[in-house]
């Protein structure tokens, strides 16, 4: 079924939003974002020589167009970020490393502020600085600063009363304002000093402490001075290693790609306050995509709402709807927001720096490496089509109870972990795995998108159960294998691959790319069932029957056990002796004493 330009003519309005194709099962296979849908959805159907061969095999196999209108272009951009994220469709390029990187919080707000690592950015008053590349480098700043400015730790923004200083301030990592008089100047001025550090204005900082140090001399006062002074010696060692890259005490991010072959290399260097903070490197695989393209969805993709983005972000090459991300960019970080090429200067040095950073991780890349995987699943298993999704099933229960079952997600060979799903087994008793796992898949056909393959733990039993299912939805049914374990008993024996209607399996060798990525596969699968079902039981057996009881909380619940020791106690305690807990009234006392007469006993509930 092919999509009419006409009948979009008549149905798309000339609004901000997004728009999907769609394949024949329903599944997006290219999200947008428009500025006004009608102009840009009909700029898709153009002839042939004036759009790129990707968007015409898009177009081939596009059977449905849907949209979403927005309010406005800002929305439409939050919306296609987050559409993307979850459908990931064929033919966008997708940015699968979406972790949020750390960044320190210098709660400023607050009356004794303190630093703390954070991986959200919140409009709370606090200052953030970072983001870091790793989280080793955050924690020796905050190391750093615990040793040298010892600033509180313990968390809140209301300071808690302490009768005596905790170990953080015997061991002479904070000044201990919970339990002693640190006079409120002395605290923020401490502060303004850490703020300093971590803004980089390192000699405004150091001209400070050696003032104090000479002022603290000439008081006589050798013991504070000589604290300075190790400050001082501290912050030197940490200046002495700091890489600068700008004269501009600048907050930059610098983005350069490089490309070969279908591999796109993207490297982001993080430069705050005119200092090479670090870098990280994102590896595209896409072989119509040009580098302003794949340029363009990165930085749409990377900028979030609850991320940090400095005022400027330096690029290495042209993308299209500059004005427009620009604008977005600047209404998320509530400032003035600016993208450019450099073409001289130190800003252009700056761009070199990354594309020399991009060009040697390329470079890295073994051949072996950059063979498509998923072709060769689709042409050893004779697939149908290259299976860029795969999704692997696992289920796991003891003696048949507390049952569970997992899902886990490969996007083009490599694990997707915003894909992966828990379930617990609800509709069968008693051990049958052929039952469990048929609920699990039943589950999973009932939320979008499908992949394009399912992986099932288990031999040609599981397979058939599993294949009964995709028959009664067929029009949408992902194609489907399983894996089973190797025969112990046969020497040399592999793990065996089963496919509908082949009576024997498929045995590949125990170093094939295909047994071996289907095998990881698998074993994520089984890994994420045991550590459910393990971390269930444990819940379970810590579990407590004061839980159902109406109108105790975790607080009255602990002042019982406190008071009676275990649960049996309570159970044949008397109404004066109840009342006798503090915070438990007659009320609440009688309401007890009700529900365990009325259990008869103490059982524990099933929760499934």
């Amino acid at each position: 079924m092919r999509i009419e330009p006409g009948h979009l003519r008549r149905q798309l309005p000339d609004l901000p939003g997004v728009y999907l194709f769609k394949d024949p099962g329903a599944r997006p296979i290219y999200v947008g974002k428009a500025k006004n849908l009608k102009k840009r959805v009909l700029s898709y159907f153009r002839s042939a020589s004036e759009i790129p061969d990707k968007t015409s095999i898009m177009l081939e196999r596009a059977a449905s167009l849907d949209f979403i209108v927005t309010s406005t272009e800002q929305e439409a951009f939050i919306l296609e970020s987050n559409l993307i994220k979850r459908h990931m469709p064929r033919y966008n390029v997708v940015l699968r490393d979406d972790k949020r990187y750390p960044c320190l919080r210098l709660s400023i707000n607050e009356p004794y502020p303190r630093l703390s690592i954070v991986r959200k950015i919140k409009k709370d008053g606090s200052l953030y600085f970072g983001p870091f590349s790793s989280a080793y480098a955050v924690r020796n700043t905050v190391k750093l600063v615990d040793r040298v400015f010892q600033l509180r730790k313990c968390k809140g923004g209301r300071l808690p009363k302490m009768s005596r200083p905790c170990l953080n301030y015997q061991m002479g990592r904070c000044l201990g304002p919970c339990a002693n008089h640190v006079p409120f100047p002395q605290y923020r001025g401490i502060v303004t000093r850490v703020r300093l550090f971590l803004e980089g204005r390192n000699r405004e900082l150091i001209a400070g402490l050696k003032k104090d140090m000479e002022d603290a001399s000439r008081r006589m006062d050798f013991e504070k001075a000589a604290q300075l002074r190790d400050q001082i010696r501290s912050i030197d060692r940490v200046v002495e290693r700091q890489h600068v890259v700008s004269k501009r005490l600048e907050d930059l991010d610098v983005i350069g790609i490089k490309r070969k072959g279908q591999l796109n290399q993207v490297v982001v260097l993080f430069v705050r306050k005119g200092q090479l903070l670090g870098s990280r490197n994102f590896l595209f695989r896409d072989e119509d995509a040009g580098k302003g393209e794949v340029l363009e969805a990165f930085v749409k993709q990377f900028y979030r709402v609850d991320s940090f983005i400095p005022g400027q972000i330096l690029l290495s090459d042209k993308i299209e709807d500059l004005d427009s991300i620009k604008g977005y960019l600047s209404g998320v970080a509530s400032k003035r927001v600016e993208i450019t090429v450099p073409l001289r200067g130190e800003k252009l040095n700056m761009v070199k720096m990354a594309l020399v950073n991009a060009e040697e991780v390329l470079a890295g890349h073994e051949d072996e490496k950059m063979i498509d995987l998923t072709e060769s699943v689709g042409s050893v298993l004779r697939l149908k089509s290259r299976p860029r999704t795969i999704e692997g099933f696992d289920i796991s229960n003891l003696y048949g109870g507390m049952a569970v079952g997992t899902v886990v997600s490969f996007v083009e060979g490599l694990p997707h972990k915003a894909g992966y799903r828990n379930y617990r087994i609800r509709g069968v008793e008693g051990i049958n795995d052929y039952a469990m796992m048929k609920e699990l898949v039943e589950r999973r056909l009932s939320r979008s998108p499908l992949p394009d393959l399912f992986l099932i733990d288990g031999g040609k039993g599981h397979l058939a159960t599993v294949k009964r299912v995709l028959d009664t939805v067929a029009d949408r049914a992902p194609q489907v294998i399983s894996i089973a374990k190797a025969d112990k008993e046969k020497e040399g024996s592999t793990d065996r691959i089963f496919l509908p209607g082949r009576k024997n399996p498929v045995r590949l060798a125990s170093d094939h790319p295909v047994l071996l990525l289907m095998m990881r596969i698998r074993d994520e699968a089984h890994r994420r069932a045991i550590s459910y079902h393990r971390r269930l039981m444990r819940k379970q057996l810590t579990e407590s029957d004061l839980d159902r009881i109406p109108g105790i909380g975790r607080k009255r619940k602990r002042l019982l056990l406190n008071y009676f020791k275990d649960i049996n106690a309570i159970s044949h305690a008397g109404l004066d002796e109840l009342i006798k807990v503090p915070g438990i009234s007659r009320g609440m006392a009688e309401g007890i004493l009700g529900y365990l007469s009325g259990q008869g006993k103490i059982e524990r509930v099933d929760t499934r």
